[in-house]
């Protein structure tokens, strides 16, 4: 096998234990958070759960139905999706705003929104955009600030190969500073044929977070159909998501 996320699945009877708000954010842009937040929500929805998603401020995409919260929606059939702000550059979002000539989202209300979902889900999931230091207004906030407004723990969605110890070693430090937990790491896309830092990284990885990995989905996962993207999510988080997911030697080695 080349990675960690094979075989069959079979859906559990109750959906994973989750906090009331689970914020997710990354590394960096373009590291696999709209999959990761997908398949959260996927697990969560087959397990019974009531599930949101919030996306606060959409970057890059022109007016209309595209976007991430598209890609949720077709992967785990979560349909109570939220978009708070559009701005159609692919900037920051303060920076995309300020290009757009339109006020920057109000993470305030955000907050207060976020909130109010509570009394129709069991579990609202909210993707921020790009790393988790990017900034939202003019005022420097950021989705940690958001986090932190809604008590939340932040699920970090890291890349897979060189760079990625750094990276994820920083964000965390940034969580830890605020005094945020951290709900664990998820690498976003796990290649099809992983090489010797790829499979290096899962072992250095866990020892960065300080505890094992809570994830790692491949790198096509997007393009699934909804049925075999539940059962990637299955076998692609850890259990604290939902999953089944445990790396070890013998699902990373490739027989050839």
């Amino acid at each position: 096998m080349t990675g960690p996320v094979t075989g069959p699945v079979i859906a559990p009877s109750i959906g994973p234990v989750l906090p009331p708000v689970l914020v997710v954010s990354g590394t960096g842009t373009e590291v696999g958070k709209t999959v990761v937040t997908a398949a959260v929500a996927a697990l969560a929805a087959s397990g019974g759960h009531r599930v949101a998603v919030v996306k606060p401020a959409q970057t890059g995409e022109p007016p209309g139905p595209t976007g991430d919260l598209a890609v949720i929606r077709r992967l785990s059939g979560v349909t109570q999706t939220h978009e708070l702000a559009r701005f159609p550059d692919p900037l920051s979002p303060e920076a995309a705003a300020r290009a757009a000539g339109r006020p920057p989202l109000d993470l305030a209300a955000a907050s207060v929104f976020i909130k109010q979902l509570g009394t129709d889900a069991d579990v609202v999931l909210v993707e921020g955009a790009g790393g988790l230091l990017v900034r939202y207004d003019p005022a420097g906030g950021t989705i940690a600030d958001l986090a932190g407004m809604l008590d939340a723990p932040v699920l970090v969605v890291t890349t897979a190969g060189l760079g990625t110890l750094n990276h994820t070693a920083l964000t965390l430090e940034a969580l830890s500073t605020r005094r945020l937990a951290a709900a664990g790491v998820v690498i976003g896309a796990w290649p099809a044929k992983p090489g010797l830092a790829e499979l290096a990284n899962l072992t250095d990885l866990a020892v960065i977070a300080g505890q094992p990995l809570a994830g790692a989905l491949p790198a096509d996962a997007a393009r699934l159909s909804r049925t075999d993207f539940l059962a990637t999510a299955r076998t692609g988080l850890g259990p604290g998501l939902g999953g089944t997911f445990a790396p070890s030697a013998s699902k990373l080695i490739d027989p050839h």
